[in-house]
């Protein structure tokens, strides 16, 4: 009989290799999450009305060619009134394509996901639909724990090289749902993190944007930076969640570009919670807390930037891989290492420029070439990562950033739109007339509400 609409079930497959860490060339370790083995995601709605037995059938169907199933959903369709709609996650093996192709023909909606696009004609590539679909990846991480590379301030310590798997282990073992592990942190990463603080927060008055400067009192007051103190991500993530909606993840490694940009599309901000080595306070080769709380952390805070980084993020979601590319070097001049006007000066509100005390100087002396922010064209700029960036791209405000995102976003080839359901923490594809027309309701009774707002305000 057909399960009631929104249940869903976990199935199990027997044979399941243990999840363990993969060594890679250059001693890194990999620790892949459940969905390494490429599953697939099929997304169907009956022809025909709701009967019982619907489901069974469908079910029966992955049975006759031997498809394992991971996951299945059923829920209230959102593209025809009164209708159901079908979500399975399909292990590799059995004859699927037999299957896809018999279930295509008994049902009026049918869409495909997989990781595994590239060899799958007219799939999507695979994103997250919820908030706890990031599970899914957030240990497909390029590196994993203590294994250094021979450049790395650390590699001969193993003292940091034990922290950084305590660190690793905390983020890979976190699931959706759970507050954020808090750390004690040694007295000698606090000093390496007070080094930093002071020499940072002496620049930012005079090089920070506006929007930077405004909210880091607050992060001061509410959420524990203090010179002598690292603030822990949980506090810094409600802190976050009741100013916009954004959330922090701990993060054990570096995510690829789509996955992370798939985060920002639910304002969740994948973040590392281990400090670089203390033998150089002031550089770090890749990402640690310092970056994040004091370079990312105060825009996200901020109701305009949060919504221009989520645009970044919705239009990656199911964007082809040359579009993932583009999306990931607008989202490193920008987020990353954007300059802002402001009152006609510069300022800085990228992070990897408020991290640094180094370019964040460099970015203003004049030696930089400074071009203005445009997605089509900033998208195709090469750059460095190991050193100072040789040109910058200057944004007039983050609305206007915003606006030239959506647009660019137009010009990602997608058969469907997307967008964020902040009620549900889900991400709704937007592919049939019954949708847009749900939509424009919605936005119609948004209206009425400002419309009577602004009425009382003339009064």
């Amino acid at each position: 009989m057909m399960r009631r609409a929104g249940a869903e079930v976990e199935v199990q497959i027997s044979g399941s290799p243990p999840d363990k860490p993969k060594l890679m060339s250059g001693g890194n370790y990999i620790k892949e999450g459940r969905d390494s083995a490429k599953s697939t995601c099929l997304i169907f709605s009956p022809r025909e009305e709701d009967e019982v037995g619907a489901l069974g059938r469908y079910l029966q169907l992955f049975a006759k060619h031997k498809v394992n199933l991971l996951h299945i959903e059923s829920r209230s369709s959102l593209r025809q009134a009164n209708g159901y709609e079908f979500m399975v996650e399909c292990a590799p093996g059995g004859d699927l394509g037999q299957a896809v192709e018999e279930l295509q023909h008994q049902c009026g909606y049918f869409s495909i996901i997989s990781r595994n696009y590239r060899d799958n004609l007219g799939t999507v590539p695979w994103f997250p639909r919820r908030m706890r679909d990031l599970d899914k990846f957030a240990n497909q991480i390029l590196s994993y724990g203590s294994e250094l590379d021979s450049d790395h301030p650390g590699f001969t310590d193993p003292v940091y090289r034990a922290r950084r798997k305590y660190f690793a282990d905390i983020a890979y073992n976190y699931k959706y749902g759970q507050p954020i592990p808090r750390v004690d942190y040694t007295e000698e990463e606090t000093k390496t993190w007070g080094a930093v603080f002071r020499k940072l927060t002496e620049l930012y008055p005079k090089y920070a944007c506006r929007e930077h400067n405004h909210v880091f009192p607050l992060l001061i007051e509410n959420c524990g930076y203090k010179e002598d103190n690292i603030p822990q991500l949980e506090d810094i993530s409600n802190f976050l969640k009741d100013c916009t909606g954004f959330t922090l993840r701990p993060v054990a490694g570096l995510l690829s570009s789509r996955d992370f940009l798939a985060g920002l599309a639910f304002r969740v901000f994948h973040s590392t919670q281990y400090i670089r080595h203390s033998s150089k306070p002031l550089y770090t080769p890749e990402p640690d807390v310092c970056h994040e709380v004091l370079g990312h952390v105060p825009l996200f805070a901020d109701p305009a930037f949060a919504q221009f980084s989520q645009v970044i993020g919705l239009a990656s979601l199911g964007a082809p891989d040359e579009y993932i590319e583009k999306l990931a070097t607008c989202f490193w001049f920008t987020v990353e290492f954007g300059l802002c006007r402001q009152n006609g000066e510069l300022k800085a509100y990228g992070a990897g420029l408020l991290s640094s005390f180094g370019e964040l100087e460099y970015s203003m002396s004049g030696e930089p070439e400074l071009r203005a922010f445009e997605p089509a064209v900033t998208a195709l700029q090469k750059y460095p990562i190991t050193e100072y960036q040789p040109v910058y791209f200057v944004a007039e405000d983050f609305e206007d950033a915003k606006e030239k995102m959506i647009k660019f976003a137009e010009t990602i080839p997608r058969s469907f739109g997307v967008r964020y359901d902040p009620y549900t923490q889900s991400i709704s594809i937007i592919d049939s007339k019954y949708q847009v027309e749900e939509l424009v309701n919605n936005v119609n009774v948004e209206m009425q509400i400002l419309m009577d707002a602004l009425r009382k305000l003339k009064n």
